[in-house]
């Protein structure tokens, strides 16, 4: 089993704003576009760095990602990020016809996605985004799994990918245990535990769950694979394939809508190349609610303890 070290609690929003403040120091075509919460979402190190090429809409989403398009067709490379129910889906028609279908090189950031906004309640959390975004095409989508990770993902939007990139992250801080040496490869899934039994193919937040879901299984003397999918779009269909042949089920988890999220994507590939029994872990149809972050996980499943109880379901159905 590989084990990594837990270096503390840190926001993939924060890895996120590391990464566009680094990306700015190194090529001045760099520019932020803002939607009245800068600091909220990451940005405030930018646009105090450089507020010469710091632009804030106000809370017009739309006209946002219209001036990121305009940005990107004079040369420049424009970073607009706001919370992810308004960068994808308030402003969905410009992401769509603006940037996707010129193939525009805008970065989105997705901010405050998931259950784990809390408080904030459902009309802030955006638990649809990858179903909408990841149909689009031209675009690559992103879906970091700590805050070190969001900072190597963004830098690889903002100079490795030619396109329009959506980069998914949330508010809470979170497990951040990626070493810093660890290569970020655009499309590449990440392999943290070979395991034999089953797989378990996570994203984002719940990543690190999913870690923890297999020393559980360890435990009782199931040996877990565990693949954290950064890249929903391209998919990286060999690693799928693979873990498909080799360990006979796969069990998803994500903090997303069940219905066209990376399940889902996960499920395409397994369906047409080799079927093999899978499970789903994520929203099951319904919005989210306020409430603390930690509570919301619980009920709505997304725990390590879950994900295990899950995956053994998961065995018995292999095995039958």
């Amino acid at each position: 089993m590989n084990h990594f070290q837990l270096k503390g609690l840190k926001a993939t929003r924060t890895g996120f704003g590391e990464g566009v403040l680094e990306g700015g120091r190194k090529n001045n075509n760099v520019v932020v576009i803002g939607a009245d919460i800068t600091a909220s979402v990451g940005l405030d190190g930018f646009a105090k760095a450089f507020p010469e090429r710091f632009f804030s809409m106000g809370i017009a989403e739309q006209n946002a990602m219209g001036v990121a398009a305009g940005f990107a067709l004079e040369g420049k490379i424009p970073v607009f990020a706001t919370y992810a129910v308004f960068s994808a889906l308030r402003a969905a028609d410009q992401l769509r016809i603006s940037v996707c279908y010129n193939n525009l090189h805008v970065v989105i950031g997705g901010a405050h996605a998931g259950i784990s906004v809390g408080p904030d309640g459902a009309t802030h959390q955006a638990l649809e985004d990858l179903a909408y975004v990841r149909a689009l095409p031209n675009i690559t989508v992103f879906s970091p799994c700590d805050a070190t990770q969001a900072c190597k993902a963004t830098l690889s939007a903002l100079f490795e990918i030619k396109g329009p990139v959506y980069i998914r992250f949330g508010r809470e801080a979170v497990p951040d245990f990626t070493p810093s040496t660890l290569e970020f490869i655009p499309g590449k899934t990440q392999v943290f535990n070979e395991g034999t039994d089953l797989s378990i193919i996570a994203t984002g937040h719940l990543v690190w769950p999913a870690i923890e879901a297999s020393k559980i299984l360890s435990s009782q003397g199931i040996s877990a694979r565990v693949i954290n999918l950064h890249t929903i779009k391209p998919i990286d269909e060999e690693t799928i394939i693979r873990a498909a042949k080799e360990t006979g089920c796969i069990l998803t988890a994500e903090e997303h809508q069940l219905h066209g999220g990376m399940g889902s994507a996960v499920a395409e590939v397994v369906v047409k190349n080799y079927p093999v029994p899978m499970e789903m872990i994520g929203i099951d149809d319904s919005f989210g609610e306020s409430g603390q972050p930690d509570e919301l996980m619980k009920k709505f499943g997304l725990t390590a303890e879950n994900i295990a109880l899950n995956a053994a379901h998961l065995l018995k159905r292999k095995n039958n």
